[in-house]
């Protein structure tokens, strides 16, 4: 029988950490006998990674596909418990411990190319081996400088797209998709509320309205010879279906409402995530037309940012609920 009955972590159920904040913990550790010269300590790990495989050689007589990543490491920190007299008997012993996060940390990210994770890991070590270990993923928020702010202010809150269509052989109108926002700079978690307005100047009706947010995603990779490569890759991250019929000339206004997830990369580079990716966002508003082949698609740049962590918050009062877990897993 095992000396170690059980390690187990106990932290905030679903915490979203904010970066810079203060991670509150304990670990609790479980002996079936006494345990001689024991280390117990937890560590804070932050790391991230990226890799794709990339075709060379395509303009010459022969191809070959190489592997590129990168990868980065945000946070390490350890903490060894002390002992007294160096020995422990049967029975639940409770340690309590803090991490401080770093004030600039790229929020927690998974893709098929690229993960950002989080965990904190408690062990519970013998004169030669690790006797426990268990290991809890984190939620953590990057944060954002001011920079995405002053931008947002120069963007389009307002945009239209307009294109001619032909159907039935001879036939032609004009399609005008409009999209209308009060802002467009949010905050992970916010509720993003926009207008669509759809002119069909057609005499065919539309039957459906597709609006969704997407995720385009810039990663920085090195080659096995140290040569720098990139790739952008786009995922859908929410979507909507309106199917309203817009008859023939005639002009609809839809409201839509996204709800933000609770964890998301903050916009361009502003945090420490730019080594390894760069991720920007879109809102796109397409009309799709069958009866014409063809679509019309209006689209909105949406800034995500995420305020510092003020000196004077509590670990609490840094801390938000998630609605989602996730790991890198």
């Amino acid at each position: 029988m095992s000396v170690v009955k059980s390690i187990e972590l106990v932290l905030p159920k679903d915490a979203v950490y904010l970066a810079g904040c203060i991670i509150e913990g304990q670990v609790v550790l479980t002996l079936n006998s006494t345990l001689v010269d024991p280390i117990v300590k937890v560590e804070l790990v932050g790391r991230g990674y990226v890799e794709w495989n990339e075709e060379t050689g395509a303009s010459r007589d022969y191809s070959r596909e190489v592997i590129c990543n990168n990868k980065a490491d945000y946070v390490h920190k350890t903490k060894t418990f002390p002992v007294e007299d160096n020995w422990l008997s049967a029975g639940s012993h409770t340690f309590d411990f803090h991490f401080n996060l770093p004030p600039r940390l790229p929020s927690t990210f998974t893709s098929k190319i690229g993960n950002i994770f989080y965990f904190v890991q408690a062990f519970c070590m013998g004169r030669e081996h690790i006797l426990a270990k268990k290991r809890i993923y984190l939620m953590v928020q990057g944060t954002s400088s001011i920079f995405h702010a002053e931008k947002s202010l120069q963007n389009p809150l307002f945009v239209e797209a307009e294109k001619k269509v032909s159907y039935n052989c001879c036939s032609q109108g004009t399609i005008c998709l409009q999209i209308q926002m009060e802002k467009n700079t949010f905050t992970p978690g916010e509720r993003v509320i926009f207008t669509t307005e759809i002119n069909n100047q057609t005499s065919k009706c539309i039957k459906t309205v597709i609006f969704a947010l997407y995720a385009h995603v810039h990663y920085e990779g090195f080659t096995p010879n140290a040569e720098r490569r990139s790739r952008m890759d786009s995922s859908e991250l929410l979507r909507q279906e309106a199917n309203t019929p817009i008859t023939a000339f005639n002009t609809t206004k839809i409201v839509n409402t996204f709800h933000l997830p609770p964890v998301l990369s903050v916009s361009g580079g502003g945090s420490q995530d730019s080594e390894i990716m760069n991720t920007q966002y879109e809102l796109v508003s397409t009309v799709h037309l069958p009866w014409s082949l063809s679509s019309v698609k209006a689209k909105m740049p949406i800034i995500i940012t995420s305020n510092p962590v003020d000196s004077n918050q509590t670990a609490a009062g840094c801390r938000t609920r998630a609605v989602l877990p996730v790991s890198p897993n």
